[in-house]
């Protein structure tokens, strides 16, 4: 009987262990392109505590939103057809754990190759994933990026 007690103890024990909690690390941008404006338009979210802790700022600082673009602005470039794109910022909102940040690039006609370097948070977390998916003229493409995989390139 205690055989059994301390096999079963065991394999409790293991389904146990098992379950633990391990902290997943990702972004996800979603990319539109509006023929009309000649804009491709960014919504991205990320984690809020993920974020701040690699900006190093508490999330309910004034100055938390704007930190934020910034750290955008300096870890996600476009190029559109092999030429870099300006971003321009037009909102971000904090909701509970997630940050969204609004922006776009204007002045695109065509998309021949469009062309991402993101490295959103890979420093802070060396297992962090972030996902791009791009609409454009009905084609939908999707981009990964993590550590060693920075730049991402699609042909339309």
């Amino acid at each position: 009987m205690k055989k059994i007690l301390y096999v079963s103890s065991i394999f409790a024990l293991i389904i146990l262990m098992s379950f633990s909690v391990a902290d997943f690390f990702s972004s996800m941008t979603k990319a539109d392109y509006v023929d009309g404006s000649k804009t491709l338009k960014f919504t991205m979210k990320i984690n809020t505590s993920h974020i701040s802790d690699a900006i190093k700022i508490n999330r309910n600082t004034a100055g938390f939103e704007a930190e934020v673009k910034k750290y955008v602005n300096n870890n996600f470039d476009v190029f559109v057809n092999g030429s870099p794109k300006s971003l321009t910022f037009t909102g971000s909102q904090v909701s509970g754990e997630t940050v969204w940040v609004y922006f776009e690039a204007g002045g695109i006609s065509d998309i021949n190759t469009l062309k991402i370097k993101n490295t959103l948070l890979l420093s802070a977390f060396p297992k962090q994933i972030n996902l791009v998916s791009i609409a454009y003229k009905g084609n939908q493409k999707m981009m990964n990026f993590q550590r060693g995989k920075e730049v991402n390139e699609v042909s339309f």
